[in-house]
């Protein structure tokens, strides 16, 4: 026979500690600490205070000195009582309550473009990383970059799978798990990469990673010492350059063109770096693909400087147009890349799973570091996500949302050159989930790209401004624009929500 549990009103948790050795009465020393947590806040306005009799229990002492206590708290105004429901603190403090709490200074946010203070306590590393904060994406909102479309994701077939792993989960699974990952996880990335992505891989080269940040900062701990320099995309993502200030790496922006990263450049502006971060299939946030040529100069830099290239290839199953381009990976004769792949856009960002392809001889030195770092990736979601594979669903998926994107993406175009061509210039793209669209010469003499980007936020539009994944002086001034998880209906009416804002400027 099952025992009901009733459901009771949220109460709090309190940090008290009396000292029976202390010359002050316990109900005192309870009085003075309770009142003490109220005053800083630590007990919010509302919440209910434990039973007496709980209280009590819990602290060892009479319920009469709980009461007398609560008694004193009460009459101060400090608490109330409800009939029936418990004691709770009020929600108006006394207003000499005020004249003992610390007062602070509100903190004032740096005018755009000022020079940030030195922030107290922090290295210049941790300065350096807060300096780099990452826009929350608005879910649901036109045109927030790097959100899937999750409304016609497969939750059924996912939930289904959830349960049947965990319903009767063998040991292994709960215990002792290997710090590279789920073996049978592992070894269906490696059967889907080899086919799909042209990589060059055994599941011994795999690890599973909570994400294409962690492979890079893991990387970066294996392959290189603190102060090393490694070159990275500019404009690139800041994920990369926060993963590798984590590490301690100094991070050399190097110009990205209609060809790619310009690795010629990169040497140039770092010879001693031999540790290179880029995207070839589909760069962030320019979204172009690099050249062959390019592709084979970058590895040949890394064969004559015993470097590593990082191959991040977050979104490449999106290809809209022309053959599948294989991972710059499958071209190394050398074993010179780190393959980076993630579930993130695929299927849905807080899923938190990626995974490296590592070279063969380097791959026990990455799993005794993936171990010291980090232990072990979380089991609960990688049996489910296997199902998910081997089972078909994830490519039933990427086909469904391919065509999706795709139509929706050529919609976004469309909209665009009809709404808005006076004052942006839209980028169609063959690949990706986003779509850079530049500011004309008349409107850049008007308004920044980061002021436009405030602008739209305000009529509850997201974007990212393209000027602040630049390292360069002059970035170029334009929009990151997602399209995946944007409705057709949406993006027409988002766009020509556009072009009212962009008319009164």
């Amino acid at each position: 026979m099952e025992t009901s549990v009733r459901r009771t009103t949220k109460s709090a948790v309190l940090p008290i500690a009396l000292d029976r050795s202390d010359d002050h009465p316990l109900h005192r020393q309870l009085y003075e600490q309770l009142r003490d947590v109220i005053l800083t806040g630590r007990l919010e306005p509302g919440i209910r205070l434990p039973a007496s009799r709980t209280l009590a229990r819990d602290l060892e002492i009479s319920r009469n000195t709980v009461t007398a206590a609560f008694d004193q708290l009460l009459a101060e105004g400090y608490l109330e009582g409800r009939m029936g429901a418990g004691t709770y603190v009020t929600r108006e403090l006394p207003e000499d309550a005020f004249s003992v709490r610390p007062q602070q200074k509100p903190a004032e946010s740096p005018a755009p473009g000022a020079k940030r203070p030195r922030m107290r306590g922090l290295s210049k590393r941790g300065q350096q990383l807060a300096g780099l904060r990452k826009r929350r994406k608005r879910q649901g909102l036109a045109f927030a970059a790097g959100i899937p479309d999750l409304e016609n994701f497969p939750f059924d077939v996912w939930t289904r799978l959830m349960a049947r792993a965990w319903r009767r989960p063998p040991i292994e699974l709960m215990a002792n798990t290997e710090p590279e990952g789920y073996l049978p996880l592992r070894q269906a990335i490696a059967d889907y990469v080899r086919t799909a992505r042209g990589v060059r891989c055994d599941v011994e080269q795999v690890i599973i990673v909570s994400g294409a940040q962690q492979a890079i900062g893991l990387a970066a701990h294996v392959l290189l010492d603190e102060g090393d320099r490694a070159i990275v995309e500019d404009p690139g993502y800041a994920g990369v350059r926060g993963a590798l200030l984590a590490a301690g790496v100094q991070v050399v922006p190097t110009p990205v063109d209609d060809e790619g990263l310009d690795i010629d450049a990169g040497a140039e502006r770092a010879p001693d770096a031999r540790f290179v971060c880029a995207a070839p299939s589909h760069q962030y946030p320019l979204g172009v693909t690099m050249s062959l040529a390019r592709r084979l100069k970058l590895l040949d830099w890394a064969q004559s400087c015993d470097g590593w290239v990082i191959e991040d290839d977050y979104d490449s199953e999106y290809r809209y147009s022309g053959k599948p381009l294989a991972a710059l990976q499958g071209l190394d004769r050398d074993n010179r890349v780190v393959y980076v792949g993630s579930f993130s856009k695929t299927m849905f960002p807080s899923l938190r799973l990626g995974y490296l392809i590592v070279p063969p001889d380097l791959t026990e030195s990455f799993r005794f570091a993936r171990s010291a770092l980090d232990d072990h990736p979380s089991t609960v979601a990688q049996p489910a996500l296997t199902a998910f594979i081997e089972d078909g669903y994830f490519a039933a998926h990427l086909r469904r949302t391919r065509k999706l994107y795709s139509e929706r993406q050529s919609h976004m175009v469309a909209a665009f050159e009809e709404y808005l061509s006076p004052y942006l210039t839209i980028h169609s793209s063959s690949a990706g989930m986003h779509l850079v669209a530049t500011l004309t010469p008349e409107l850049e003499a008007k308004i920044s790209d980061v002021a436009l980007v405030q602008l739209l936020e305000e009529s509850g539009i997201s974007a990212a401004p393209l000027s602040a994944f630049y390292h360069a002086e002059k970035p170029q001034q334009g929009l990151v624009l997602g399209f995946a998880a944007v409705s057709q209906v949406d993006i027409i009416h988002s766009t020509r929500q556009m072009q009212s804002i962009l008319n009164t400027i």
